[in-house]
């Protein structure tokens, strides 16, 4: 078996129908298996997924929420592939993306793990796609709003390059590495994980990679960032990491540090409280108060059915054939029977600024995604 793709759901049934679709596409050449671990989901993803893809994948239904590194890790140890792809529900891959990346890693040997491309929701490229080693004076530099070099951002995009970490929304892994440095640290329940595994895998003598390949990151539809419980657990993993790995420094530099995660975590929470007293006195922004505009381009038979379900939903709507008129828009949804995944995410990061929010439509499964809402 080449290769391995694992999934971990949590209540995002149509984002990782999306998903599964786009690797299905960019695997058709590839021995590949699909394993995909629901976590306790609570939307009826279990009984949506096995309906629409049977065999096709291997479903592993949780009864509880363990959490992204011990969900796959469970997954890992069942899957059989020379090479294991890590990948979060809420993206989707161009069709080329693995096998680019596969072919890169044969090609180096000392290649522990390679990340790619991630652009955002609006096309834009998501800077987290290289990260370097968040040491004491690196993260300390970063939560004091100098991030230049956390992103690592004297490399170029568009060559591939050595990085430290690689973001586990998308995280290709030699299965021989794995088996040398360890799985996933299961003290980590949510974020943290990536970026222990990029640090173990170049104590172990390898490398960590970018690769110049692009996929879409809706950067958070698999969780609730709006919560306090998120607040929570991502301070809680970045301490967790600081203490496992440099905890044995001297008190005048880990203080600092601790310090400076617990301030950045207690100016998080009051943010988001204050948010959310303005919206229960009915104070909302400008933004929540308008009502998106949306610009469907594709088939005349795809925009016809696009045209009944934005009558039925009362949507501000657009139609264009042509992928080079489009009216001005703040989603901009393509016909993803028409176009390929690949040239969905290289036209829309090639839109001139404001950027539009990416949508899908397809006629197969007549659900319109979007970053912000699901429309049936």
């Amino acid at each position: 078996m080449k290769l391995s793709v694992i999934i971990v759901n949590y209540n995002v049934r149509y984002y990782i129908e999306q998903c599964i679709n786009s690797v299905l596409k960019a695997t058709k050449d590839i021995e590949t298996e699909i394993f995909v671990v629901d976590n306790h989901s609570h939307d009826g993803s279990v009984n949506y997924l096995r309906r629409h893809f049977g065999e096709r994948i291997n479903l592993i239904e949780s009864n509880h929420n363990l959490g992204f590194a011990r969900a796959n890790n469970i997954a890992i140890r069942q899957s059989q592939g020379e090479y294991v792809l890590l990948l979060n529900p809420d993206t989707f891959v161009g069709e080329d993306t693995i096998g680019t990346v596969l072919r890169f890693m044969d090609e180096h040997p000392q290649a522990g793990g390679a990340g790619v491309h991630m652009h955002n929701s609006d096309g834009s490229t998501a800077r987290e796609s290289r990260r370097g080693m968040p040491t004491p004076w690196v993260s300390l530099l970063k939560m004091l709003g100098f991030s230049r070099r956390y992103y690592m951002s004297h490399l170029p995009w568009d060559q591939p390059g050595q990085i430290d970490v690689m973001s586990g929304a998308f995280m290709m892994l030699r299965r021989s590495v794995l088996d040398q440095v360890g799985l996933l640290d299961e003290d980590f329940f949510m974020y943290g994980e990536d970026i222990d595994l990029s640090y173990r895998i170049l104590k172990g003598g390898y490398q960590n990679w970018y690769v110049p390949v692009p996929i879409v990151h809706y950067k958070g539809e698999s969780t609730q960032k709006s919560s306090f419980r998120y607040v929570h657990v991502f301070y809680q993993a970045m301490l967790i990491f600081f203490r496992k790995h440099y905890g044995h420094l001297s008190l005048l530099v880990t203080l600092p540090i601790k310090t400076a995660i617990y301030a950045r975590a207690l100016v998080a929470l009051l943010q988001m409280g204050y948010w959310r007293m303005r919206r229960s006195l009915g104070f909302t922004s400008r933004r929540e108060r308008t009502v998106p505009v949306y610009s469907f381009v594709g088939s005349k038979h795809t925009l016809s059915k696009c045209r009944k379900l934005s009558l039925r939903k009362g949507l501000d709507a657009r139609f264009a054939s042509n992928i080079d008129k489009i009216e001005p828009c703040d989603i901009l949804v393509y016909d993803a029977d028409t176009y390929s995944f690949a040239d969905i995410i290289a036209h829309a990061s090639s839109r001139p600024s404001p950027l539009n929010q990416i949508g899908t439509y397809s006629c197969h499964t007549h659900v319109l995604i979007t970053p912000r809402e699901i429309i049936l």
